[in-house]
């Protein structure tokens, strides 16, 4: 049996294109749902990039909905109780977003992202060699890159204009944003979350070094978990196997792909490079591989 065409766009006829991100499409179904497909876009430096990976899409779904299902003792999530054939009659376009798309609660998204750090890596350990703070939280002297920090911090960023970077912003800038019970609340279920699923995904065999949750609230002011959760593009992934302090350990993610980015001459401006079929290929076994290790 061939493996399903990768998906670049989707197309429903009888639902109204509300959005097109980086990776999702979203639709409306009614005042009170809507439907996320999630692509086999890539984004890599905040730009698409023209080649899909694939099957990344139903990766990443199946990922985010093990995790929802994970930490509903935590935290409610938006998935609502639709299945895909209520909402979409044309079977041709069902099975186009068959395994890629969740049908969830409208609800208003929060203007705030919030990141959970274990481990000092990326823009974290940039900013830790220069300040020896990361987002102006001081850590101990002399830890050196990917090591596990003492405890799980929590560095939110406020959420960008498609085609801008989101910024890093203190707990202090976010409670003018949403005010204080809800970024307190939001701040104790990211860490609970992080702490869970770390420890759970290290039986398992893989590091989360940080992440980064969504969150949304329905009418009646109730918190929930929206968009994806602890996937290999919302998070930080290293196989444990291979894991040691001092290097910028392998990743699940599409690290793989911004490396071979940063070989080219390319100035990172849309539009990007097309990728190489073994490119593509070896990244989408990435994200098979993550799924496989964390749901089976």
């Amino acid at each position: 049996m061939n493996a399903p065409a990768a998906l670049f766009e989707s197309s429903i006829s009888n639902l109204t294109l509300l959005s097109r991100g980086k990776v999702r499409d979203i639709y409306e179904i009614d005042n009170n749902h809507l439907l996320i497909v999630t692509t086999d876009r890539l984004s890599a430096f905040d730009v698409v990039l023209p080649d899909p990976i694939p099957g990344k899409g139903r990766v990443l779904t199946s990922v985010s909905n093990f995790w929802f299902n994970k930490m509903e003792h935590v935290i409610a999530n938006h998935l609502a109780d639709l299945k895909l054939e209520d909402v979409i009659p044309n079977q041709v376009e069902r099975v186009q977003v068959s395994g890629r798309s969740i049908i969830v609660k409208r609800l208003t998204p929060l203007p705030v992202e919030a990141i959970v750090r274990g481990y000092l890596i990326g823009s974290g350990w940039k900013d830790y060699q220069h300040s020896g703070a990361v987002c102006g939280i001081t850590l101990p002297k002399g830890l050196q890159q990917a090591q596990q920090l003492p405890e799980a911090i929590y560095t939110p960023s406020s959420k960008a204009a498609v085609g801008d970077h989101d910024e890093n912003i203190s707990f202090a800038q976010t409670v003018p944003l949403i005010g204080l019970e809800i970024a307190e609340q939001i701040k104790k279920i990211s860490i609970q979350l992080y702490r869970e699923a770390a420890l759970f995904a290290k039986q398992r065999g893989i590091i989360i070094a940080d992440t980064k949750f969504e969150f949304g609230l329905d009418n009646a002011g109730k918190l929930y978990l929206i968009d994806e959760a602890l996937t290999p593009d919302s998070s930080r992934f290293w196989p444990a196997d291979q894991y040691q302090v001092g290097i910028s350990p392998p990743s699940f993610d599409k690290q793989y792909i911004r490396d071979y980015l940063e070989t080219l001459d390319w100035d990172k401006t849309a539009p990007g490079p097309s990728l190489p079929k073994e490119v593509t290929e070896v990244c989408a076994a990435k994200y098979a591989e993550a799924e496989a290790i964390l749901t089976h």
